[in-house]
């Protein structure tokens, strides 16, 4: 499992440790992560929450009076080291 993929299990675990439902999606270019964060959370889980998605490369908090509040995280992918990219006999 890439190191990328790795993280992003691992903040979508310990969200979920603290109670929250989470969400995990591949997407082309990284990871995201999404937990659906009830009212009654205490403020010591949303300090907890908040110290686990800033390990993320991306974080956020959305919220609306119609679908409550999402706290996000994105994972950017590894891009894998590709060394000789044009291959024999073409370079210049």
């Amino acid at each position: 499992m890439p190191a990328s993929a790795a993280s992003a299990e691992d903040i979508a675990a310990r969200l979920s440790a603290l109670g929250l439902t989470t969400r995990v999606e591949e997407h082309a270019r990284h990871t995201s992560i999404e937990a659906e964060v009830p009212e009654s959370l205490l403020t010591e889980a949303w300090r907890e929450a908040l110290e686990v998605v800033a390990e993320a490369d991306r974080f956020g908090l959305q919220a609306s009076s119609l679908n409550g509040r999402t706290l996000w995280a994105a994972v950017h992918r590894t891009v894998p080291a590709t060394g000789n990219v044009r291959g024999l006999g073409h370079q210049r």
